[in-house]
């Protein structure tokens, strides 16, 4: 550990609680391989077991849900995986997730804790998405499958329960990245129409050059250097990286886009883009809700029992549904 990083740790950092800081130090003592030093499938593997060493330290077992059904769902070139929690029989607003892991990791089921909080806290039927991951499939793949997704959840209410009038979507770091580039070609093709977007810490700047992510990028569980392997495998040429459905902060026009809800955590490499991605929005006659975490770190959304601020966010994200819901 360098003298730099122990500066920044115990004393700029002092603001993270306890618990996440005991967490960053067993990560950053670890002895094992870096995300970005492993090929694609060794690192999923890797994940996979280090958060499952982790995981009940970090959050609690899955909430209960009256209904879950793994089912898929055509796209324009194939079919893809759902799932679909559905916590109520009456009609239900309708929230379409997409999961984070920088577009080359994570899975429906690594956010299966996330998408039950959401489904009973906001009596909401909340749809996983399984976008293909890269470098299998590269950008805009994804992109395409949210799409997909988003456009099928609305056209086909009877089979999820769903009101797709009262629609939303979200996702977490890469998945917010896809959430507002879901919302931008809904604008662009003319639906479907979205009430929300909800974005958890996202990436909208792929050129990552903002100021937060060398001040955050290392020892603060998301790394620049993981962040440059996750574009690598993305992106399928260098251009992509200005493309407005990755780097969406680059967009020229960001007018009539829904209502936002946008976090990030004070600790984040990506906090800056959000902020700034918020602004952007705001400038353009958007109605937009930014808020930042004090002492998190990225991920925690997912670390629900690390600090109080996990639970705040999600009683945030439940105002800020019923508030927006409320206005249509």
């Amino acid at each position: 550990m360098t003298s730099s990083y122990r500066k920044n740790i115990y004393f700029y950092a002092m603001r993270i609680p306890i618990k996440l800081r005991l967490l960053l130090w067993l990560l950053n003592r670890s002895k094992s391989p870096q995300i970005h030093e492993l090929n694609p499938v060794e690192a999923r593997l890797a994940a996979k077991k280090s958060i499952a060493k982790i995981e009940k330290f970090i959050d609690y077992p899955p909430v209960p849900i009256d209904q879950v059904i793994d089912m898929k769902v055509p796209v324009r070139d194939g079919e893809i995986p759902i799932r679909i929690y559905r916590p109520t029989k009456n009609i239900a607003p309708l929230i379409v997730y997409f999961h984070g892991g920088g577009f080359v990791m994570r899975s429906i089921d690594s956010h299966d804790k996330v998408c039950r909080r959401l489904a009973r806290d906001n009596s909401a039927v909340v749809i996983s998405v399984g976008y293909r991951l890269a470098p299998e499939f590269k950008f805009p793949t994804a992109v395409y499958d949210c799409y997909d997704v988003t456009s099928w959840a609305s056209n086909n209410p009877n089979v999820h329960g769903g009101d797709p009038d009262r629609l939303i979507v979200m996702g977490d770091s890469a998945g917010g990245n896809l959430a507002t580039a879901v919302a931008l070609m809904s604008r662009n093709l003319n639906g479907p129409k979205i009430s929300l977007q909800i974005l958890i810490y996202p990436c909208t700047d792929a050129t990552l050059s903002q100021p937060s992510i060398d001040a955050y990028g290392n020892g603060y569980f998301l790394t620049k250097k993981m962040m440059q392997w996750f574009l690598d495998h993305y992106k399928a040429s260098d251009k992509d990286i200005y493309n407005p459905y990755l780097s969406m902060m680059l967009a020229e026009n960001l007018t009539d886009l829904p209502q936002s809800f946008i976090c990030t955590a004070e600790y984040d490499p990506l906090k800056d883009e959000g902020k700034r991605y918020a602004d952007r929005l705001r400038e353009a006659g958007n109605k937009v809700i930014f808020k930042e975490y004090g002492g998190m770190i990225h991920g925690y959304f997912n670390m629900y029992k690390m600090s109080h601020q996990v639970s705040k966010t999600y009683n945030d994200i439940q105002i800020a549904i019923l508030n927006a819901l409320s206005e249509n």
